[in-house]
């Protein structure tokens, strides 16, 4: 197939939706990690000495069922279309440019501020980031997520390692189901996950026991895999979208509606006291498991009908969506670490690092990274090509 071709052929099968639901995810982690700073169950680099639940309840329990879930579903149905113009080959050397230089090129630059700035949040700590460098390639095991002794951390780059180690295991499986009898077999599956019976509650419990598997290097590779792996098959086979969409509403809601009293009673802290272990178990099991297979399945029809569209914000924020990733965390931290310290409301400085970090991660991005070849290369991005007058 001509190059020519192939672009002709991408260029058709691009759904505005994915990249809209993909720059929505990335629009709210600046939510979810800005609100981690005030989070009261567990440490982050930097921390408000009041802490919020109404925060935690509102932007991480909310959002942590099923955001990164949704990242690895939109990396899979991203992959479906780039196989169908590249080899494997070039698969292979495209995700080692998109995700395994930016993710060295982060951890060397990007995510070390995180960690100096933790132990200066977390401890009386004063010498200088330069004297501290060397400290943050030792990973020590009381603090793993080097949140606060400022050892090494991937930070928000965790996924990224994920997502490129994930790709080159699922390509012989991808390229396989590109063929004519892994055509047959993705149908049959397909076939099967149309009956409600499957697409509402076996596959979900299925998800249920695969969230119980234990985390590596910052996320549970078997559960996000699976998620990975669907986004693929759910492009192969428009029937099953055509499925997912009959039920759309039904998804939403399932998804929704158990959802919000877990919420407000956890925001409320109004738990009855009383309760059965066997009904947390449960509750919790369809957090984990039946809430972001419904959320993301809905969000999928939803952004499908409505969303199908480009504009001059998206053709901007589509291309932008990665490298904000990148940076999201870092500036949130950098932002976060002096906002604490002023006297004001809980809610007014969480406003203040949403919004500052938000505006100065695009900043950073338009200056920093559009514009320049050599920075669009380390947060993989492709070269800009510049025309002759």
């Amino acid at each position: 197939m001509s190059t020519s071709v192939s672009h002709v052929i991408l260029k058709h099968q691009r759904l505005y939706y994915i990249d809209w639901l993909r720059l929505m995810a990335v629009f709210l982690l600046f939510f979810f990690h800005t609100a981690r700073i005030f989070d009261p169950e567990e440490s982050f680099y930097v921390q408000n000495d009041h802490l919020s639940w109404v925060l935690h309840f509102m932007f991480q329990s909310s959002l942590d069922p099923w955001l990164m879930s949704l990242f690895f579903l939109l990396a899979g149905a991203s992959t479906y279309y780039a196989l169908r113009v590249r080899t494997g080959r070039e698969y292979c050397l495209e995700r080692l440019k998109r995700l395994f230089i930016p993710f060295v090129f982060g951890v060397l630059v990007l995510i070390p501020p995180q960690s100096y700035l933790g132990l200066l949040s977390h401890s009386d700590y004063s010498r200088s980031f330069i004297s501290w460098f060397p400290n943050f390639f030792h990973l020590r095991t009381e603090d793993i997520d080097g949140f606060f002794l400022g050892g090494h951390t991937w930070g928000q780059l965790w996924f990224i390692l994920h997502l490129f180690v994930y790709s080159l295991i699922s390509l012989p499986l991808f390229r396989y189901f590109n063929r004519e009898s892994g055509q047959r077999w993705v149908k049959r599956v397909a076939d099967t996950f149309s009956k409600p019976v499957v697409l509402l509650l076996l596959f979900p419990l299925l998800l249920v026991l695969i969230y119980e598997f234990p985390e590596i290097a910052g996320g549970s590779p078997l559960f996000y895999i699976t998620f990975f792996i669907s986004g693929f098959i759910l492009m192969s086979v428009p029937s099953l979208m055509q499925a997912i969409d009959k039920r759309r509403l039904s998804l939403l809601l399932l998804g929704i509606v158990p959802l919000v009293p877990t919420l407000v009673l956890g925001a409320t802290q109004s738990w009855p006291a009383d309760m059965p272990g066997w009904a947390g178990r449960i509750i919790q099991g369809y957090i984990d498991g039946f809430v972001p297979w419904f959320l993301i399945l809905a969000m999928l029809a939803y952004g499908n009908r409505i969303l199908e569209f480009s504009n001059r914000f998206l053709k901007y924020f589509a291309e932008a969506a990665y490298p904000l990733y990148i940076l999201h965390q870092t500036v949130i931290v950098i932002i976060g670490f002096y906002v604490v310290q002023w006297g004001i409301a809980v809610g007014l400085k969480y406003t203040l690092v949403v919004t500052i970090a938000l505006v100065g991660s695009v900043f950073a991005y338009h200056v920093l990274v559009k514009q320049i070849n050599v920075t669009r290369f380390l947060f993989g991005m492709k070269p800009k090509i510049r025309t002759k007058a």
